[in-house]
């Protein structure tokens, strides 16, 4: 899922948002790691459940990473006081749990769901993402 991650961060730009869906468990913080050593944003990238947001400043000139662990809000009203539409330009926005709250705050987004299966004693994952809009109309055949 770092790996991964890394990868994805060679795409992202400011204004870029994420919405990622999964299992606990499932890989979305590690994902977020590695697109934050991607994006060389200051660290360290942990689960934002107990505070929401965190903002990890860029270490290079880029954009800020703005990490967001949406399931412990009671719908979109409480995400929207996180006033994440006035950083949402300026950052890569990455909203865990977010399906069917985040969409919202810009028309392109990337769409990531990881599903975790056990085979033969191993765990394996599988990642399907999707790009919204404009922005992704052919962004993501490079990653496949």
């Amino acid at each position: 899922m770092r790996d991964l991650g890394l990868r994805l961060a060679g795409l992202l730009r400011a204004g870029d948002l994420l919405v990622l869906t999964g299992d606990l468990g499932a890989g979305k913080t590690t994902l977020t790691q590695g697109i934050g050593e991607g994006l060389k944003v200051r660290g360290p990238i942990t689960s934002p459940t107990f505070v929401i947001a965190r903002v990890h400043p860029s270490l290079c000139g880029g954009p800020p990473l703005v990490h967001v662990d949406a399931y412990r809000l009671g719908g979109f009203a409480e995400l929207d006081d996180l006033d994440l539409d006035a950083s949402v330009g300026e950052s890569v926005t990455i909203v865990e749990w977010g399906e069917g709250l985040a969409e919202g705050l810009t028309e392109d987004r990337l769409e990531v769901i990881i599903s975790r299966e056990a085979e033969d004693g191993s765990e394996k994952r599988s990642v399907k993402i999707a790009g919204i809009g404009h922005r992704w109309a052919g962004m993501l055949d490079d990653l496949a």
